[in-house]
């Protein structure tokens, strides 16, 4: 589980982090990736519409999406934001999947912005 410090609550933060960030996405998921220069512990948030399915589906998802940033915390560097919009193909996706493409653009993001 996220810890109160590493959870987006604000909608100005998620709303700066879909716009300013450098995104990765796939079939099941989009990753909005926003570096900051703050000292303060990488925050994750989640995005899950609707479509994604059922009340019940989409609280699923959204508690593999937070086990599966638990485990990541410690890559992201500090004063990152990073949100996570899951798309409907995540309904029926198992928690391995979900990982696989949470690590896919993570990777591919923050190596990317490390470079540049």
């Amino acid at each position: 589980m996220l810890a109160r410090p590493n959870r987006l609550t604000r909608g100005v933060d998620y709303r700066q982090v879909v716009r300013r960030g450098t995104r990765c996405g796939g079939s099941r998921l989009i990753t909005s990736v926003l570096r900051g220069a703050d000292d303060r512990a990488p925050r994750f948030g989640f995005i899950i519409s609707r479509q994604v399915g059922t009340a019940v589906v989409r609280n699923t998802v959204r508690r593999r999406l937070k086990a599966v940033c638990a485990e990541f915390v410690d890559m992201v560097p500090e004063g990152t934001d990073v949100v996570i919009r899951a798309l409907p193909a995540s309904a029926d996706a198992d928690f391995a999947s979900l990982r696989a493409d949470v690590e896919r653009c993570l990777r591919r993001v923050l190596v990317g912005s490390a470079r540049t």
